[in-house]
C-alpha cells in the first residue's frame, strides 16, 4: 500500500471536502489582486466539479491539481475590473479568461457551437465567496501532473491519496462526461440510435 503521508492535492480537499448546499445559489469569484480585483458573479449552482492534473488550468500556490467545475455560461457575468481580463490561449478551445495581474483564471469559455460542452463556463470556486459550492467528485487527468513535474514515483501515494478523499482518479475525465462527449461525437455523425446494442 502506498505511502499517503504528506500527499498535497490542492487546499480545497486537503483537509476534507465541504459537501455541497444543494439550495446554494451561486457567488462572487474573486482574483487574487490586493487592490481592483477581477470580480465575476456566477449566479447559479456549479456542476461536475472535480480536481484536475492538466497544464492548463490554473492551480493555486503549492498545488499539483487544480479544482474546476461548470456552469451555464449564461450564469457568468463580470461585475468588476473586467477591463483586466486577458484570454491566455486564443488557441485553446477553452477561453480561459485571466487576470493579467495576478494571473488567476477567473472562467473558460467554449465559443465553438460543435464542442460537445459548447454552453459550460469552466470555474474555479474556490476563488467564490461562502460555502455550499458543488463539492468535487472525481479527479481528471491525473497522469497530466507529471507533465507539470510531479515526479512519476509518486503517482501511487497520490493516486491513493485521492481514492482516501473519495475522489476516483481518472485518466482523462469522469465516465458521464467521457460518455456526453462520445453522446455528442454519435450524434453528429449520425451513428447515436443506428445500432441497439
Amino acid at each position: 500500500m502506498a505511502d499517503t503521508a504528506g500527499v498535497k492535492i490542492h487546499p480545497s480537499v486537503d483537509d476534507g471536502i465541504k459537501p455541497t448546499d444543494q439550495g446554494f445559489a451561486g457567488g462572487v469569484l474573486t482574483c487574487k489582486c490586493a487592490t481592483n480585483p477581477v470580480k465575476v458573479r456566477v449566479s447559479a449552482q456549479t456542476a461536475h466539479n472535480h480536481v484536475c492534473g492538466c497544464t492548463k488550468c490554473w492551480k493555486p500556490d503549492g498545488a499539483i491539481f487544480s479544482q474546476v467545475a461548470v456552469v451555464g455560461r449564461d450564469s457568468v457575468e463580470v461585475l468588476e475590473n473586467g477591463d483586466k481580463l486577458q484570454i491566455v490561449n486564443k488557441d485553446a478551445p477553452i477561453q480561459r479568461h485571466a487576470c493579467r495581474d495576478c494571473g488567476v483564471h477567473m472562467y473558460g469559455r467554449i465559443e465553438n457551437t460543435e464542442h460537445p460542452f459548447y454552453g459550460l463556463d469552466f470555474v474555479h470556486t474556490e476563488l467564490g465567496d461562502g460555502d455550499g459550492w458543488s463539492a468535487p467528485e472525481f479527479a481528471a487527468f491525473v497522469p497530466s501532473i507529471i507533465e507539470s513535474g510531479v515526479n512519476p514515483d509518486r503517482m501511487g501515494a497520490i493516486r491513493a491519496w485521492l481514492k482516501e478523499i473519495g475522489l476516483e482518479p481518472y485518466d482523462a475525465l469522469s465516465p458521464p462526461l467521457m460518455d456526453a462527449i462520445a453522446t455528442h461525437v454519435a450524434k453528429k455523425s449520425g451513428k447515436f440510435g443506428t445500432l441497439n446494442a
